[in-house]
């Protein structure tokens, strides 16, 4: 099978990304549709009330994430998603319930979006690190960057449709139809077959869990940095939802159409991002640094643009950035992290990458309501020139040259990359990379290496000796 798809040759794979397509068409539409009822039907275009609202969904994953990442290292991660995704299936259909019978106030969508949050603390790491039992090692970046495509073909297809609906049938239909779509995921999780998971041992009850998961990762410095990268750019940066209909609604006075292209417009971006990142043979720290950097510079000059058309154009490389800086995040973490701490780390990650919402959009919401909407997307972008340059910074003192000596990293790898796909095997790259001296080129296996070593972690075929196979 074409290598952009390989992890689709598993059965369990297949089944599992079909059913979360479904259920993550809804969650966009939800997204778009609660953040449209508290704007324009429960305040008075209210910047403020949709950070807090946003913040507070994301808040439980910062508080219960590590002990959410021990339950996830402990328990059985299929029935755990099964429990998680009924929960927030509940829960929309109650924000449906409240909504239709025209009795939703504020305060309850605060509520919906606070349970919301408690679910998905413990729904996040336990489904990160159960790709990893889909797929097994081997085939573990693809099916990360594949369920980034679907997750951002939901994207594509959510907000539009739901800008649609909210217009026709209300933002009340819109929860219950999203409701509905958690049927999916249920049941492509009941239907997984069991025997085909490529399952690690569970990890025994202890004591001091949390604080050894903590202990482990402040021994893989280059862990300790994409938590720091990713939770500046999460605090910050990462807050479209809010920022997009701050735009919509305030700066270029449209409506709910309007507000959901954005976000579809944005997923063209993300969803190429995506599939950009499938033929990816490695994962690099020279390419995250490089994406956060351009991440800044796209949104600062969307931020700048005069008009909804050239806004919502700016907004395709800003998705493209995005998704590849969080792909690499995701990417580097999971498979440079021993298995028996893969949930407590991946718990600490999302605590990190969405944890920071609580504080960051409230925060953004308030400069949108005291300095305009523009300049709350500004903030973020200089956020994520902030991450980038912090990441320049801690690989020029790991050893591992300058800027421009990382830059030249990421050429040379697209370049061995190119080979090895040419020549159908790894030869092409290996070949390419011991004709010249490379900066950050050199394959390396779990775990990351420390400072002032390589900081490539191949995934490919290429020096096949080399390859070990290492969480919407």
């Amino acid at each position: 099978m074409n290598k952009t798809f390989s992890a689709l040759r598993h059965p369990n794979y297949r089944l599992w990304a079909a059913g979360a397509l479904v259920s993550n068409v809804g969650t966009w539409m939800q997204r778009v549709a609660q953040d449209w009822l508290v704007l324009t039907q429960l305040t008075q275009h209210d910047g403020a009330a949709v950070g807090v609202t946003t913040g507070l969904q994301f808040l439980p994953i910062l508080v219960l994430g590590p002990y959410a990442g021990v339950v996830g290292d402990r328990l059985d991660k299929r029935k755990l998603l099964i429990g998680t995704q009924c929960a927030m299936g509940a829960l929309a259909l109650l924000q449906a319930a409240l909504v239709l019978s025209g009795t939703a106030q504020l305060w309850q969508i605060y509520a919906i979006a606070l349970l919301l949050g408690v679910a998905s603390a413990f729904d996040a790491p336990a489904r990160q690190a159960f790709v990893s039992e889909l797929v097994g090692r081997q085939d573990l970046p693809n099916a990360v960057a594949l369920n980034s495509a679907s997750f951002n073909l939901a994207r594509l297809a959510g907000p539009g449709v739901a800008g649609v609906l909210i217009g026709v049938i209300g933002t009340g239909w819109v929860f219950f139809l999203n409701a509905v779509s958690f049927a999916a995921v249920i049941a492509s999780l009941m239907k997984l077959r069991v025997d085909l998971l490529e399952r690690s041992a569970p990890v025994p009850r202890g004591k001091h869990q949390i604080i050894e998961g903590i202990r482990y990762v402040r021994s893989q410095p280059r862990t300790v940095l994409i938590l720091a990268m990713a939770g500046i750019v999460g605090m910050f940066t990462l807050n479209f939802q809010v920022t997009n209909a701050l735009m919509a609604a305030n700066v270029f006075r449209t409506g709910p159409d309007a507000y959901g292209l954005l976000g579809s417009v944005m997923a063209v971006g993300t969803l190429l991002g995506a599939l950009l990142s499938a033929r990816r043979r490695s994962a690099r720290m020279s390419l995250l640094v490089a994406a956060a950097i351009l991440l800044g510079v796209a949104t600062i000059v969307a931020a700048a643009m005069p008009s909804y058309l050239w806004f919502a154009i700016l907004l395709i490389p800003v998705g493209l950035c995005s998704i590849t800086f969080l792909n690499l995040c995701n990417t580097i973490v999971q498979l440079s992290t021993d298995a028996r701490y893969r949930g407590r780390v991946l718990a600490l990650y999302m605590a990190v990458i969405q944890g920071g919402t609580p504080i960051g959009a409230p925060i953004i919401g308030w400069i949108a309501n005291s300095a305009g909407a523009r300049w709350s997307i500004v903030i973020g972008g200089f956020a994520a020139l902030v991450a980038g340059v912090l990441g320049v910074v801690a690989l020029t003192r790991w050893g591992e040259g300058t800027l421009r000596d990382q830059l030249r990293a990421v050429w040379t790898a697209r370049h061995d990359e190119e080979l090895a796909r040419k020549t159908n095997d790894g030869a092409g790259s290996a070949a390419a990379a011991a004709e010249r001296p490379t900066v950050l080129n050199t394959p390396v296996t779990a775990p990351v290496p420390e400072p002032g070593k390589s900081g490539t972690v191949d995934t490919g075929d290429s020096a096949a000796a080399a390859r070990e196979p290492l969480k919407n």
